[in-house]
């Protein structure tokens, strides 16, 4: 019995001490990381589950424009291919491959779309419509994610870089985490404002 008690009183000693170091702050930053890129996932998962359907929505209109569908298909497979989640942002080799597909995919959209322009029958298709304003939408969502992200990693970072907690974080093998997008970080922290000029279509959704 009394060993028992001496244990819990341990157990209670080492919670506090743990507390007071900062250890529980810094796995809160940390889980609070992964849900903010967990949360971007969905929306790059979402936007690349649209691309198809848009693909097929615009290939009867856009006969003279194959070259540009096939760019967004491949695009759309290499997106594929990536498999990623929250425990790979410590793999900067696959994050970099990640982060470089996703920009292919926005480049091949971003022409897509362009060349959408020179079509009025295709601008005026409701399912074009529908599926612009949800790709819209997407976008939008993926821009306050990505900057919620931002913010969790400065926010991680800052903790782990501090005394006393850095030697927490040193103990315990917490590093300071790469702020993929960063170097966007201006264009990503600004209210969203994806417009892909269609009429009567607002980024409502």
């Amino acid at each position: 019995m009394l060993k028992r008690i001496w244990m819990v009183l341990v157990a209670l000693a080492v919670s506090v001490g743990l507390s007071g170091c900062g250890y529980n702050e810094i796995q809160r930053l940390d889980e609070q990381v992964k849900a903010a890129w967990s949360q971007t996932l969905n929306q790059y998962e979402r936007r690349a589950e649209l691309v198809p359907k848009l693909v097929n929505s615009v290939d009867a209109f856009m006969v003279n424009e194959r070259t540009v569908l096939t760019e967004v298909t491949e695009a759309r497979a290499q997106v594929g291919r990536i498999r990623i989640d929250v425990d790979d942002l410590d793999d900067p080799a696959l994050m970099a491959r990640f982060e470089q597909a996703q920009s292919q995919l926005s480049s091949a959209l971003s022409r897509l779309l362009a060349v959408s322009e020179n079509y009025p029958q295709l601008k005026s298709d409701a399912l074009f419509l529908d599926l612009m304003t949800q790709l819209e939408g997407t976008e939008n969502r993926i821009a306050t994610e990505r900057g919620r992200y931002v913010q969790a990693v400065q926010e991680y970072n800052l903790v782990v870089r501090q005394f006393p907690t850095l030697i927490t974080a040193k103990i315990f093998g917490y590093k300071v985490k790469e702020n993929y997008g960063v170097s966007r970080q201006e264009e990503i922290m600004r209210d969203p404002d994806v417009k892909f000029s269609v009429p009567g279509q607002s980024a409502s959704q």
